[in-house]
């Protein structure tokens, strides 16, 4: 069975961490559907979307990882000014982004692929380390095409 080539150059992988009831999950559900969800149910475990954008001619796959509200993820709360000067002082990205209204959804996720196309460009992101998040296009047998082989069955699996 053949299937059609992969319509993306690379895959990033962002994780969307942060206290419980904070609206991670509905942030996610803003950039992957372009709407929000009121009664967003809270999240057990780890949600999981994706969306192919485009950065700088290239197709690219955002896998985006929804964790559960944990508690060692918590940090101090912090000013609006704090939280600007640290990602100024750190060259990190900062910006105010809503859920519900939709206002910077699509930009905290398009500048932060942007940045992290950049320092692939740069040579400042090694794309062998598998801590970076990012994986460059699957290579793809027979032109281009995956194939599907069937693989042995292990003892006791039924998968």
């Amino acid at each position: 069975m053949t299937t059609a080539p992969y319509n993306y150059s690379y895959i990033f992988k962002y994780i969307i961490i942060g206290d419980m009831g904070v609206g991670k999950s509905c942030l996610l559900h803003q950039f992957t559907e372009k709407k929000f969800m009121a009664d967003c149910p809270h999240t057990i475990g780890v949600e999981f979307g994706t969306r192919i954008i485009e950065v700088s001619g290239q197709k690219v796959k955002l896998q985006i990882w929804d964790t559960a509200g944990q508690e060692r993820f918590r940090a101090r709360d912090v000013t609006y000014e704090e939280a600007k000067q640290f990602a100024e002082e750190n060259g990190l990205l900062f910006l105010e982004a809503s859920a519900k209204t939709g206002e910077n959804v699509e930009d905290a996720f398009l500048e932060a692929a942007k940045k992290i196309y950049q320092n692939i460009q740069d040579g400042s992101l090694d794309l062998n380390a598998a801590e970076s998040g990012v994986q460059h296009k699957p290579s793809a047998p027979h032109g281009g095409r995956l194939t599907s082989e069937p693989q042995p069955q292990k003892e006791g699996c039924s998968c």
